[in-house]
């Protein structure tokens, strides 16, 4: 998948899970909850010793899922986590070595912002979609809203504080195309074996998304 088809599938798919793995064996049934419950994304933080393992197993066992790589920090994991299968790269920060990195490689790469400079940065390099974090800690939708309109052939997948609460007032807004979260993705219930209720934690969150989309559309 290119860029363009990526970032409209986060936009398809409205709530990217960002998901913690310590153990590779449990991906397969995360994987099962995560597209039964109407969310077929992951993004699979890069943070653990299992995390590579675990893109290999969701993207080999389901082929229709968006499974992409978080917390990328070097070139080195960027290759590792696209030679397992992921079909994107997402990092907290941005890094000019790893976004340049992955635009000639031809990888969808999605830094972290949260500052205009960084945004801007972001655009100099060709890329119209940024990843907003710590969005809340940052300054949450008005941050977003500001940078926005100054900047404004940018879209932004806020992570870092979004949860059942907060999502709906930011999905409602233009600028944004995603939000990433873990509310519904918590280690403590995949490390219990807990996936039915992952399942329906993520089915409440696909909800959301419908929802927001109806609204808006009757608004628009």
């Amino acid at each position: 998948m290119n860029t363009e088809e990526v970032m409209n599938k986060f936009s398809e798919v409205g709530i990217i899970p960002v998901v913690v793995l310590n153990d590779a064996k449990d991906a397969a049934p995360l994987g099962h909850a995560l597209m039964e419950g109407g969310l077929p994304a992951a993004e699979v933080t890069f943070r653990t010793d299992a995390a590579e393992e675990s893109i290999r197993i969701l993207s080999k066992n389901y082929p229709d899922m968006l499974v992409g790589a978080g917390t990328v920090l070097t070139k080195d994991q960027v290759d590792r986590a696209t030679d397992a299968g992921a079909k994107f790269i997402v990092s907290p920060g941005f890094d000019y070595e790893i976004v340049e990195y992955c635009i000639k490689k031809g990888i969808p790469v999605c830094p972290g912002t949260a500052t205009a400079s960084e945004v801007l940065a972001a655009i100099n390099l060709g890329l119209d979609h940024v990843k907003f974090f710590p969005a809340e800690n940052a300054g949450g939708l008005k941050m977003i809203k500001a940078i926005g309109a100054a900047l404004q052939n940018v879209k932004f997948m806020p992570t870092g504080g979004i949860n059942a609460a907060n999502v709906k007032e930011y999905l409602a807004c233009d600028k944004i195309f995603c939000c990433g979260g873990s509310w519904m993705v918590k280690a403590d219930l995949i490390k219990a074996g807990k996936f039915k209720e992952i399942e329906k934690l993520v089915a409440e969150a696909a909800e959301i998304v419908k929802e927001v989309r109806n609204a808006v559309s009757k608004a628009a």
